[in-house]
């Protein structure tokens, strides 16, 4: 993202939140009036979807109008994030974004919207950790022992992930670049495929968000190699990072829900009050917890930043390794 684009988006996020009191706070006390379309850009199923489907229901008990949950997958998240984009601003279309979205603004030459430019940051939900695992099988036990492996048996290994431009996706990517190894990259286009195929053994070695594995590795189904983040998991605590190995290395996912630009701030303030109580609630917290995944609150402008600063570390890293669309 070019500096001054960066800036300009920070300014607009903290000024909204500054905005005098006006006629759009009336919107507010009687939104929403009817039932609110959360567009979930990624099939059903997968971790982003489960965790919509959790704040989702919150909304909907706390509102009184249903949040009704509408998976719009395909071109790498951008057909659901463009019909968010064009519809009306008034808090009746929301978005799911996720890293995608951020990864998005750069590894497309040409979209239909400018992401920043476009949406609205309402609230961060939370960071997904990446988990780097493999199927029981599979002869390494190590991150060290994989990269080992990989040196010396180039190109026969084959790393699966999610589609391209998802958190697995570029942490994959960055794992290549940092190791220094030739792996044969295969991204899904969805993630349950891909988790099928990795407990069928079809493949050995994979890259997801724990949301969607977590069970599978405490069944013993599959073998956690190491995290993602940048210090271990409370959920995963024996589990190394991949830092441990490759310091430097971070690679987490992450979520929030945003709405159209010039959606009242408002329904926004409210949105992000009833959010940030949901991540505060014990029960919201602990399925949150069940999936293995870090509660991500704050602001509208917290997360305006948040987005930011993730569309510049991707940006890079897809400019580095000249990572194209399909």
């Amino acid at each position: 993202m070019k500096l001054p684009h960066r800036r300009s988006f920070l300014l607009l996020a903290a000024g909204t939140v500054a905005l005098p009191a006006m006629a759009p706070f009336c919107w507010a006390q009687i939104y929403p009036a009817r039932p609110v379309r959360l567009i979930v850009p990624f099939a059903p199923g997968g971790q982003n979807d489960i965790i919509a489907r959790i704040i989702g229901q919150w909304l909907s008990e706390r509102l009184g109008q249903q949040f009704v949950i509408e998976n719009r997958p395909g071109a790498a998240t951008n057909i659901g994030t463009e019909a968010v984009v064009r519809a009306p601003p008034d808090g009746y279309t929301l978005l799911l974004a996720a890293t995608a979205n951020a990864v998005n603004a750069t590894l497309f030459n040409r979209l239909n919207y400018d992401f920043i430019r476009d949406i609205a940051p309402v609230a961060s939900i939370n960071r997904i950790p990446g988990v780097l695992e493999v199927h029981p099988s599979f002869q390494a036990k190590t991150v060290p022992e994989l990269i080992a492996y990989a040196k010396a048996n180039p190109d026969k290994i084959s790393i699966a992930t999610p589609p391209k431009g998802t958190a697995g996706y570029m942490a994959a990517e960055l794992f290549k670049m940092m190791a220094g190894i030739n792996i044969v990259h295969v991204p899904y286009v969805v993630a349950p495929a891909m988790l099928t195929d990795l407990l069928g053994g079809h493949v050995q070695v994979a890259f997801d968000g724990i949301s969607s594995s977590f069970e599978h590795i405490r069944a013993g189904k599959l073998r956690a190699l190491a995290v993602a983040t940048a210090a271990r998991l409370e959920a995963l605590p024996d589990i190394p990072t991949i830092g441990d190995s490759l310091p430097g290395f971070e690679a987490s996912g992450w979520c929030g829900i945003a709405a159209p630009r010039n959606t009242p701030i408002g329904i926004i303030d409210k949105l992000n009050r009833e959010i940030n109580a949901g991540l505060a609630d014990p029960k919201i917290k602990a399925r949150l917890a069940d999936l293995g995944v870090i509660v991500l609150a704050g602001t509208p402008a917290e997360f305006a930043k948040h987005i930011a600063d993730e569309t510049e570390k991707w940006g890079k890293l897809i400019k580095t390794a000249n990572i194209k669309p399909d």
